[in-house]
């Protein structure tokens, strides 16, 4: 399973772009959006499902970050996380997902 975790500016844009190698590699993906934005996240999983993409094929979960993209992050069944936003979201992913040796992908910038 690919956790893809996407920030407020662009998430349809980004989400796009990770989310279509991971269905191509016949994985599952679980998105988790930005507390801001997630409405445009949810209704386009509920048109992948409304055009017939089978159940649990392609997840959504939203809420705040530090609880749900946590969890997410560190969630037995995720191999993968892909994370675009903060460098400092970003260090605390990487870390926590080493612990079980994901794989991880970043996007972050750096705030100067």
């Amino acid at each position: 399973m690919v956790a893809v975790i996407t920030p407020w500016n662009s998430p349809l844009l980004l989400l796009a772009g990770k989310i279509a190698p991971a269905l191509a590699a016949g994985c599952t993906v679980v998105i988790k959006p930005s507390e801001f934005t997630s409405a445009s996240t949810v209704e386009l999983v509920r048109l992948f499902h409304e055009a017939g993409l089978p159940p649990g094929v392609v997840n959504v979960v939203t809420g705040f970050g530090k609880d749900v993209g946590a969890a997410l992050v560190e969630h037995p069944l995720v191999r993968k996380i892909t994370f675009t936003g903060s460098d400092a979201t970003g260090r605390h992913i990487n870390q926590a997902a080493a612990r079980d040796f994901k794989h991880v992908s970043l996007e972050a910038a750096h705030k100067i």
